[in-house]
Order: structure tokens, then sequence, then C-alpha cells
């Protein structure tokens, strides 16, 4: 293994070998989940039925990830009215970047090359797919090839754009102010907060890796996945822990670097309840907690508009803690995974980000339309937002959301690895639900609002309708300071108040954000959280109001929250 790490040329590229006729394009199954409860199976399981039959599952039992198959559901989309879709940024009007942390500039330049020369980008056909792995899963020759594309990458002349710095650059320049949009004056382009964040990041993930194929000459090389969500991979992958690999950053969490993740933030140390809480923010952000595609894809983002509407339910939950768990708190400002700046410079953060990637697919794909009908965003002005990259060529191309939208066209698809969170619903908290209070016990809403968010806060909220309903939680007005990490979750009737276990009934999501730029420094959005499935696993259907509990997990001031309010689900059927 030795020769890994010397200098190395790449090789000439190579033409795939064609196949009598290319792939088509169809869902992939995966490996199912285990089942935490049965009172509410998301669909039915060929292979665990019998293990659980008894009823709920012991904690350690499910760690052991057994399941079944299941397949792919078709998806609906709904329509849209149209403004105009953000353009692909003016690479020569790019500009300074900023640190998000400090609001300082930054001292390195994140503009790429630029040339004359963009054409519209056009999928190539596939003859073979390219798998994406598991990083816990990956052999001793897919290890030794991934650290060789890297390797090659990192020795590329510095003003390549393919090169290892350039394609960190991407991710700095996209995310910390260097782009304005096109005709709009000094307002930014952000690919956060919104619904651009999945498609913007997997045409970042789809480049890297086929330049990566190409300076080894392996059109079939796949970027390696970190399974966080999965008991087994919610440690940082093993591969990524040798100093003398190229995949090695040393800016990392030194605190972190063996330990379980912690996708809730609580700051326990408990790895067995740190299991359990990370099972519940899966569940809770990917089947619980959303009433329509918005709220798991994030908000609406159009030309013209200002930047971060509001980011969906995986992108202020898992992705954002998994980049404040690895960023080095050493740091001035959490390089290299806790800011947005320098994140892409470590290799981790694609593995990362293939993950978030897979989150994408798995919700598409597996969630049942009785939790979220439509799937698929058919507004034009997502669908015809826009990027530029370079490929594996170094030809600059603009890509299109729309052409993101399907895996396999893309040429790659997933290894089947087990969902435990599918079905993780908590645990009955009926005798918790029924708080020993008065209303006289806790604050009404309207004498807690505006609220600044320095210590864990409860008050009483009036439902929208007794009875059984399928209504939302909606935080109105959340104002952050956008240099700071910052974090808070959200309980109902929690008359437990530990605020380091997640996995119960009474939590019903969260908000998170990494540091990023915003021109006034601030900025404000609005998140809903479902309570359909809450009221049902807590018994408070018939009740005329809840108790909601909020708990920041970040130090200090930095969150407002102008109200908050229960409404019936608009989209309810």
């Amino acid at each position: 293994m030795a020769s890994l790490y010397l200098h190395c040329t790449a090789p000439p590229s190579s033409k795939l070998r064609p196949s009598p006729q290319p792939l088509l394009s169809k869902p992939s199954p995966f490996i199912s989940h285990a089942r935490r409860s049965h009172r509410h199976p998301l669909r039915a399981s060929s292979q665990s039925d019998s293990d659980s039959s008894k009823g709920r599952l012991d904690r350690r039992n499910v760690l052991l990830g057994l399941g079944g198959l299941y397949g792919a559901t078709n998806l609906i989309s709904p329509g849209s009215a149209s403004a105009n879709p953000v353009q692909a940024p003016e690479l020569d009007k790019c500009g300074a970047a900023t640190n998000l942390n400090n609001q300082q500039i930054l001292d390195v330049n994140c503009c790429p090359p630029v040339t004359g020369d963009i054409i519209d980008y056009k999928l190539p056909t596939f003859y073979k797919l390219r798998t994406r792995q598991s990083a816990h899963r990956l052999n001793p020759t897919d290890v030794f090839k991934y650290n060789l594309a890297i390797q090659r990458m990192k020795e590329l002349p510095e003003d390549d754009p393919r090169s290892f710095m350039q394609q960190a650059f991407i991710h700095c320049a996209y995310c910390n102010g260097a782009y304005n949009q096109p005709g709009q004056g000094d307002l930014d382009i952000q690919v956060h907060n919104s619904w651009l964040f999945f498609p913007f990041h997997r045409w970042y993930l789809y480049f890297y890796e086929r330049i990566l194929g190409k300076l080894i000459d392996d059109p079939t090389f796949a970027l390696p996945f970190w399974n966080w969500d999965n008991p087994k991979g919610m440690t940082i992958p093993p591969i990524f822990l040798d100093p003398k690999a190229a995949i090695y950053d040393a800016k990392r969490n030194p605190d972190n670097l063996k330990a379980v993740v912690d996708l809730g933030r609580t700051g326990s140390k408990d790895p067995m309840q740190l299991v359990t809480n990370n099972l519940t923010v899966m569940y809770t952000e990917m089947v619980r907690g959303n009433a329509d595609v918005y709220d798991f894809m994030g908000q609406p983002y159009r030309e013209g508009t200002p930047v971060n509407p509001g980011p969906g339910s995986s992108e202020r939950g898992s992705h954002t803690s998994l980049h404040i768990f690895v960023g080095d708190p050493r740091e001035p400002s959490g390089e290299d995974m806790g800011n947005f700046y320098s994140a892409g410079r470590d290799p981790l953060f694609y593995c990362h980000h293939a993950n978030v990637d897979r989150m994408w697919t798995l919700w598409k794909d597996v969630l049942p339309k009785d939790k979220v009908p439509t799937k698929d965003i058919t507004d034009p002005d997502y669908l015809n937002a826009s990027f530029l990259f370079y490929d594996e060529n170094a030809q600059l191309v603009r890509v299109y959301v729309r052409d993101c939208l399907d895996t396999r066209k893309m040429g790659y698809d997933l290894q089947r690895i087990d969902l435990p969170w599918l079905d993780y619903r908590p645990p009955i908290q009926t005798a918790l639900a029924r708080i020993k209070r008065t209303t006289s016990f806790f604050p009404k809403v309207f004498s807690v609002f505006p609220l600044n968010l320095t210590k864990v806060v409860r008050f009483e909220v009036q439902k929208a309708k007794k009875g059984k309903a399928d209504e939302l939680l909606v935080l109105e007005d959340i104002t952050v300071d956008t240099t700071k990490f910052l974090k808070f979750d959200v309980f109902v009737n929690d008359e437990d108040d530990n605020p380091l276990e997640l996995d119960k009934a009474a939590y019903a999501g969260t908000y998170a954000q990494v540091p990023h730029k915003a021109p006034k420094k601030t900025s404000t959005t609005s998140i809903r959280l479902r309570l359909t499935d809450l009221y049902e696993d807590m018994d408070i259907g018939d009740d005329d109001s809840i108790v909601v509990t909020i708990v920041p997990r970040h130090s200090g001031p930095g969150v407002t929250i102008g109200g908050i309010k229960i409404i019936e689900n608009p989209n309810k059927a």
C-alpha cells in the first residue's frame, strides 16, 4: 500500500464498452428496516414480522438491522405558479467570499478559472451503473482506488478546475457570497436553505465523482456514502482516520473521531442513548414531521428573491449536525467541515453529502404516499434553475435541476443498506401526555412571543381543532444570526424534561443551521412541524391545547422567534 501515496500521473481516459442497449431508468430497491413499533407499520415486511410479533422490539435488537425488501413507489408531483428560476452565476463577476463566522473577507480566492466556452450539459447514456457503497463496507481495493483518485486530484495544477482545492472552492463560492444573481445587483446566490439544496449538491457530487473516475481511468468509480443513519455507520468511517491516506484531513474534531454521531446535538455521552436519539431524529425528519414536499426539500427560491427562504427537514437536521460534529473546534471558524467556505477541503464532506443525497432518493422512493402524497416539484422555477460546473474534461458546463431528478439516468445506484429508522415510531407516551396542570401553570403563547431564545422555554398553545385532526405547529419569523451555529428542539407535552433524550413521542422536530452569509448578517424564515402522528402517539387528540417546550442546543443569543401557532394541514386529503 505504500505506493498509494507516491506521485502518480493520471492515465488517459478510456471509453465504456457499450452493451447491446442502454440501461432503462427505474427505481432501485433498498434493504428494509427493523421495526421499532408495529402499531402503525409503514409497509409490510417480508422478513421481520415474525421477529416482532410480540410487540415493540428492545432497542438493542433494533441495532441488528433486521428487515425485508421493499420497492419504490411511483410519484405524483404538484404544479405551481411561475416567476423566474435562479440562473447560473456569471463567473467573470465572481467576487470575494466571506468567512461566515465573523463576516470578514476571506484571505483565499474561491473564484474558479474562467473560460468563455460554456455548453449546456447533456447526460451521457450509461451502459453500466456506478454503485455508491457504504464507506464502512468498502473493501481494500475500493479504498485503494479512492485514495489514489484523491491523491491524483491533489496533484493536478492549482489552476486546473478539477484540482482538489478548485473543487473545494466550488462550495465556498456558491455558499459564501462570491456570486450574485445575474441582473439582480448585490443579491447573493445561496444554494442552502431552499429547494436548491438537494439538486445543487447532487450535481456537485456527480462531477466530482466523474473527475475522480477519469483520474484513475475507471468509469465505474463511485463515491462512498457515510451511512450515519444506520447504527453500524454512526461513527466516522475508519478509512478516513489514517494520517497517511489521501482522504485524511487534520482539521476534524479530535473528540469525535471514534465517537457515536450526535444527530440531535444533545450532548449525551451515552452511546446507546445517542443511537436511539439518532434513529428518532431520522424518523422525525424523514417520515413523521413533513406535511408536504417543501417541508422536506426546502422552500421555493426564485430569481430576485432574498436568500434563505427556509431549509427542509433533512438539511436543517442530520445534515447540519454532521457538519458541526466533524468540524474542528480548535480552528477559528470550525474549519474544515464546520464552515461552508472550507467544508469541501475535507474528503469526508463528499462522503457525508453522498448520504444526504441518498436521503433524497430514499424519501422519494420509499416513503408511502399517505405521508406526503406529492414528492416531486414541477414548478418551472425549480426545474429550470441552473448551475455551472467543470466536467471531467475541464469543460465548463451549464446544468439544470430538471436533469438531476433520477440517479439512474445520472449513471449511479446505491448499495442496499438496512433502514432501521423507517418504522422507528416513538413509544406511546400517553401517561406523560396527561400533564397534571391547570392553564395557570404555563404562560399563554401571546405572553411569550416574540421570544429571544437563550434558555429553555415552555408555554401553552391552543389547537386549531378539537378532536382527531391533521395539524401543523408553525414557528414563524425565526430570525437567526447567520455567523453562528444555532439549533433548537421542539417538544410537545413533555413531562419528562430530559434534554438528552429524543426517543419519545413528545419530540416534534428541530431547527439548525451551519454558518452562512446573508446581506444583513441575519436571516428570517419559518418552519412547520406536523403533529398528526404525535397527537395519536400521545393520545391528546381531544385536548384543547398543548404545552410546547423549546430547548436551545447552542450557547448564548442568536435566535429570535416571532410567533408560534397551530394550523390545520392545508394539504390534507
